[in-house]
């Protein structure tokens, strides 16, 4: 482990568990108490990392699961800590044992697996440390905040033989799974059009002053990997997704979620081609990313649209958050509360199944099976890399041509190579000028939004190495 530098906010450890004892009383120093003596030996003992609302979640669905025991809780807020710990504590023989170091949570020998739910921009150190120290992972979505840290995580885990679940509980649904058993059997026919989309009315974030960090949140591990810079109310809890450093915006949300329901639908990998526009057309706050946005992912024989509004309550063919697939014999719409097809002269429809328990018990039985879970690292990356190749065409402003495999994206640190299908047909115009020439179509120069493909990360938690 490297050592950890002096904190630039002055955050001292002694003084923050002292003062933040009166909202999370039985703290010790860096750790909780653990009262875990009638818990059984069999069972599978999960650390949770990450405890805001996803996180919470995620554990308390766990600690419902037969022969599962949250064991360890970790998050840099002692409110999260105590708070998430208090409701363990109802649902469980004992209270698990709290830190705020993740490192110390990964040290612990009787840690099978490990949630990790924190912002996306610590996702790759997390799931890399993890792997390494012999645990298996659940990982939210984005599986990274950059392409090649997924790739590297990729790595990673095939190599220390980690099973690896991404945060994409679709997978785990009977009624997805049904609807897309009824699309691969070629129901609604020949299917050319796909669509994806959120429309959500969200709240806006406002415009906040740098202030100091709350008490009782170590801030700077907080930031971890990302850019060093003072406190801001509104890039922290629950709205760190509205900006770059840290999220990846409503594409980071529910774009991955649903368009991974697309590419499983129609058996799709990386797209030929990316474009957007898009903008923050509604909100006059802080955030960074997009409010309104529409992405058009290009495949040989099909178009998959994505599009999203955060001022909006009127949604797409009368759903909020869903996926459409078109084709010539009809139209599937798919949600969470269930799906239909339209246009049919059969009556064929399901209702919701349950999804979020079921991920998490597919994701156990593989701990013990060693078997590849519903939505393993493979499937997770894809759909992340969409996320990402959205956002980098709406920065850019102009297409991106995508390489043929992800490593090949990877391996150009100045550009995306236009793929072998492409290259051979000749120049491809940009959107912006059809005055530009097959050489600069094919040199799509990332300048400093490169970010996407390759993040960089603040010492001491840079990522490792790997051949």
């Amino acid at each position: 482990m490297n050592p950890e530098p002096p904190d630039p906010f002055g955050f001292n450890r002694r003084v923050f568990l002292k003062e933040s004892a009166r909202g999370a009383a039985g703290v010790a120093v860096g750790v909780m108490s653990l009262g875990a003596k009638g818990a059984s030996q069999n069972s599978l003992n999960v650390g949770v990392i990450g405890l805001g609302q996803q996180g919470r979640m995620l554990a308390r669905e766990l600690a419902t699961l037969s022969g599962v025991r949250v064991t360890a809780i970790c998050d840099v807020d002692v409110q999260a800590i105590a708070f998430t710990q208090a409701e363990l504590e109802k649902m469980q023989v004992a209270a698990p044992v709290a830190m705020t170091a993740y490192e110390q949570l990964l040290d612990r020998k009787e840690i099978d697996a490990v949630v990790i739910a924190t912002p996306d921009h610590w996702h790759a150190k997390m799931a890399v440390d993890a792997c390494r120290a012999g645990k298996d992972v659940y990982l939210e979505q984005p599986v990274a905040h950059s392409i090649q840290d997924g790739e590297l995580i990729c790595r990673v885990a095939e190599q220390t033989g980690r099973i690896v679940q991404t945060g994409l509980p679709q997978r785990s649904g009977l009624h997805y799974q049904s609807a897309i058993e009824l699309l691969h059997r070629g129901e609604i026919g020949k299917i050319h059009l796909a669509k994806a989309w959120a429309v959500h009315h969200r709240k806006s974030i406002g415009r906040c002053a740098t202030t100091q960090p709350p008490l009782g949140v170590d801030y700077n591990r907080w930031l971890g990997p990302a850019p060093l810079r003072k406190f801001q109310a509104n890039r922290f809890h629950n709205d760190w997704t509205w900006f770059w450093d840290y999220g990846s915006g409503e594409l980071g949300q529910w774009g991955v979620q649903l368009l991974d329901v697309a590419r499983w639908g129609l058996n799709l990998d990386l797209p030929e081609s990316v474009i957007a526009t898009g903008g923050n057309r509604y909100f006059k706050d802080d955030r960074e990313t997009p409010d309104t946005m529409f992405v058009q992912f290009r495949y040989p024989e099909i178009d998959l649209i994505w599009e999203h509004r955060q001022w909006c309550q009127h949604g797409i063919e009368g759903r909020m958050a869903a996926t459409a697939f078109y084709g010539d014999r009809g139209t599937l719409i798919i949600d969470r509360s269930g799906w239909k097809v339209y246009d049919s002269h059969d009556r064929l429809y399901a209702d919701a199944s349950e999804i979020k328990r079921s991920h998490l018990q597919n994701f156990t039985d593989c701990i013990v099976t060693r078997k590849s879970p519903t939505a393993d690292l493979h499937v997770g990356n894809i759909s992340m890399a969409l996320c990402h190749l959205g956002n980098l065409a709406y920065q850019e402003g102009r297409e991106i041509v995508v390489a043929e495999t992800m490593s090949e994206v990877i391996k150009s640190t100045d550009k995306v190579i236009v793929p072998k299908t492409i290259a051979s047909k000749g120049s491809i115009r940009s959107p912006q000028s059809s005055a530009h020439s097959a050489k600069n179509d094919r040199d799509i120069y990332l300048s400093h939004r490169r970010e996407l493909l390759s993040a960089t990360h603040r010492a001491p938690w840079q990522l490792p190495e790997i051949s």
